[in-house]
């Protein structure tokens, strides 16, 4: 049942049927799939028409110069951007000679469907050459979750009428052009043809290209092999720099089908051999061809199967919000899943959106699902951050701080942000790592991992803190010249977000010394060094505008003059496009949350009272120009008992990229928006609060929807919510007795036992919060969808 973005409407997958070739890329984008180590775009198999030709490898980037107009001090010199890899998913048809195009002869029948269940992206067609000739082609890939450097395409072919000759072209293509990321040629020259070819090999069915960086010194290796079944064929494979191509030609008479499995497999790296890493390539697609199409596919149902049962959110009472969940939560997963030590980009792999760099929302939207759901994939991501720490050392030290600094944005760990307002004065990124690394400790229990990784970045980014803020004569420790995560504020002092953060971090990693004094003094930390990250924490600046009873987002911000809402047009958001910064830094408007990102995330430093009153207070001034927006508006909403807004909040972070709200996702999904999507439902109507004192419950569901039901792992632990109107049933699925909160009383559960409890009269929650003129989730979803 289709919907009106054109994408169909069912539980557990997304589809489109026909062909319309405006939004193609939008297309392309939703129907992604990856592992977190290979991505491949949702292109149709013959190559073109194409929008996006996107295949990728994460970490797979070339370096270029960062020019400026005027050069300055600690400025980064070089930026990295991902790169095309050796596109393997490429298959072309020839019928009687004639290409297969959808945009030539007469297309009757065209539908793709992203399966939730099983992992793949399917795709049916039945085309009639200009010659008049019918074939229906049925293909259907997936990128393995259980073999990491593994996709592999199901091609099957069956000529309508006949005999036909036909000749499938199964290809790696290299060096596929990417589009413009930068206005500047100086940028744009070493990403034109990034890659030199190094080695390529034939033999029958395998083919194998070896390429490298020109800049970067990554090494690429990219493999295939070939079964064919069906009706007679002769197979040829040939190798050149740029295309390795397996050439099967056959005639089939009219209802008879040829079916060729594609194995792919895909690996870099910037120290191993040209030989090893040829050598690994054909190993992995050695074995995955012993698996075959039906070994490689039942895995990754095996694999989603063990996610699902523990991750499913079901909701009932709106199906195009059910959908959306999950495929929030399906594409999170693909892009974290197999990462491995490796980032997780700000649009997954599903695009080359943000150059493929990684940013805070990672450790802030991200991680808390993974580590709610996939831990293992949580603490991959952590690891990554580990393996950067001497970057982050180096970076520190040449800004004159003590500890480690951790880049704003970036692909291999070093900054790659030549806008320091927003970037390198954006410290918070540090604690966000820091309170990711303290989570993941708390949910797991994993005592070793706070003692390999944990620590050391805790300690490392306390320092930081230290040296970067200052004692007044208030007595206060204060934080100054710093940015925020509100995108349209800069050099601020006391930003609260990133103080409540930074007492976090240093508290945290206090506790961490002591629980590992041995590992600790290796590290340096003394007794007096522990004892000064407390006395910190403890005095760190919170402004609070007395006058008017709320948590300032930043030392005077509401003393400022408040931007003229009214005066402001529809078309001119967002602002950023249409205002200079200068403008926007010095009224009080707000891109994204912030004070309620800290009301969100630290909601045990707020009264009940000081949350409701803050968030009325922001709501006016925040006009959502970001996607990592929407979601905590939802959580805050739910929290001080707005639930109608929570929902309208939930729809748009879980449309802005199915609906494509702002017209930007042709280059990639958002994905921390998406795990923004499983944070609202959680965090936000299921009432679950991430904090010190334990899980804690208090859920709550209004009109039209009538059930919630999610899964959380926690201490080892499989525990499954459901939600009605008036009741919550919790039931730990395994593991052992856990103990949880369910609106401040404690409970104890039993494995195997489910209890229920009921839900609790609702207080008066006030008059509901204002939004600025033309901003609210309603009128924004009429403004920016389809």
């Amino acid at each position: 049942m289709p919907d009106s973005t054109g994408f169909d409407v069912s539980p557990w997958g997304i589809g489109w049927s026909g062909w319309d070739p405006q939004r193609q890329a939008r297309r392309e984008s939703v129907f992604s799939l990856s592992n977190g180590h290979i991505g491949w775009r949702g292109t149709l198999d013959e190559g073109d028409p194409c929008e996006v030709p996107g295949a990728y490898l994460n970490g797979l980037f070339e370096e270029h110069p960062m020019p400026y107009a005027e050069d300055g001090y600690a400025y980064p010199e070089h930026g990295e951007t991902l790169i095309n890899a050796p596109d393997g998913k490429v298959i072309r048809l020839l019928v009687a000679d004639e290409p297969l195009d959808i945009r030539q002869g007469r297309l009757e029948h065209h539908e793709q469907h992203l399966d939730f269940r099983s992992g793949t992206l399917r795709r049916e067609l039945r085309w009639t050459s200009p010659a008049g000739d019918t074939v229906h082609v049925e293909s259907t890939r997936l990128v393995s979750l259980a073999h990491r450097p593994v996709a592999a395409i199901d091609y099957r072919v069956t000529a309508v009428s006949g005999p036909l000759d036909l000749t499938v072209l199964s290809e790696i293509v290299a060096d596929e052009p990417l589009p413009r990321v930068h206005p500047d040629d100086r940028v744009m020259a070493p990403l034109e043809h990034p890659l030199e070819p190094v080695e390529q090999f034939a033999d029958t069915t395998r083919a194998t290209l070896l390429l490298r960086t020109r800049r970067s010194g990554i090494g690429v290796a990219v493999a295939m092999d070939h079964v064919m079944e069906g009706a007679d064929c002769s197979v040829d494979t040939e190798a050149s720099e740029d295309v390795a191509r397996t050439t099967v030609t056959t005639r089939l008479a009219a209802g008879d089908s040829i079916r060729l499995v594609k194995i792919v497999a895909h690996e870099w790296s910037d120290a191993l051999t040209d030989a090893a890493l040829r050598d690994r390539v054909q190993a992995s697609v050695a074995t995955a061809t012993q698996l075959g199409w039906d070994g490689l596919a039942r895995e990754q149902r095996e694999y989603l199967d063990h996610f699902w049962d523990a991750a499913d959110v079901v909701l009932e009472g709106d199906a195009r919000l059910q959908q959306a969940v999950r495929f929030a939560l399906f594409q999170v997963l693909q892009s974290a899943a197999r990462t491995e030590v490796r980032s997780i980009p700000g649009k997954g792999l599903t695009g080359p959106g943000y150059e493929g760099h990684t940013f805070w929302d990672a450790e802030a939207f991200l991680l808390p699902v993974l580590t709610y759901t996939i831990p293992d994939a949580a603490a991959h991501a952590l690891r990554w951050r580990h393996s950067t720490l001497d970057l982050a050392r180096e970076r520190a030290k040449q800004l004159h701080l003590a500890g480690a600094a951790f880049p704003w944005r970036t692909v291999s760990g070093r900054e790659c942000s030549g806008y320091w307002p927003a970037g390198t004065v954006a410290f918070h990124i540090n604690a966000d790592i820091a309170v990711a690394l303290l989570r993941h400790v708390r949910v797991t229990g994993d005592a070793d991992f706070e003692r390999e990784v944990a620590l050391e970045i805790l300690v490392e980014t306390a320092r930081l803190w230290v040296s970067l803020g200052h004692l007044g004569r208030d007595g206060a420790f204060h934080i100054d010249g710093i940015t925020g995560p509100d995108e349209y504020s800069a050099l601020v002092d006391d930003n609260t977000f990133t103080n409540l953060a930074a007492r976090r971090n240093l508290r945290g990693a206090a506790e961490a010394a002591r629980r590992h004094p041995d590992d600790a003094r290796r590290l340096g930390v003394t007794d007096d060094e522990l004892g000064a990250w407390e006395s910190i924490a403890d005095a760190m600046a919170v402004p609070i505008d007395e006058e008017r009873g709320v948590h300032q987002q930043s030392a005077g911000f509401t003393d400022l003059e408040r931007w003229d809402f009214e005066s402001t047009s529809q078309d001119q958001y967002p602002l950023q496009d249409h205002f200079p910064y200068f403008d926007l830094y010095r009224k009080q408007v707000v891109k994204q949350a912030d004070l309620v990102l800290a009301l969100h995330f630290f909601h045990e430093e707020f009264s009940d009272d000081e949350t409701a009153r803050a968030f009325a207070y922001y709501e006016e001034l925040t006009v959502r120009d970001s996607s990592l927006s929407a979601s905590s508006q939802s959580v805050v909403a739910a929290r001080v008992g707005h639930l109608d807004l929570a929902i309208e909040y939930l729809r748009e972070a879980a449309t802005i990229d199915l609906e494509d709200l702002r017209d930007d996702i042709d280059d990639g999904l958002h994905v921390a928006a998406l795990a923004g999507v499983w944070t609202a439902v959680v965090s936000g109507l299921g009432g679950m609060r991430d904090g010190c004192r334990g899980v804690e419950f208090a859920p709550r569901l209004e009109a039209p929807l009538t059930r919630l039901a999610f899964g959380i792992r926690v201490g080892g632990c499989v525990l499954r919510v459901d939600v009605g109107m008036d009741a919550t049933t919790y039931t730990l699925v395994d593991g052992r007795t856990l103990r949880i909160r369910h609106f401040g009383d404690d409970v104890d559960l039993e494995p195997g036992s489910p209890v229920r409890l009921a839900t609790p009269p609702r207080s008066d929650s006030g008059p509901r919060p204002r939004q600025p003129e033309g901003r609210s989730p309603q009128e924004v979803r009429a403004t920016w969808g389809d």
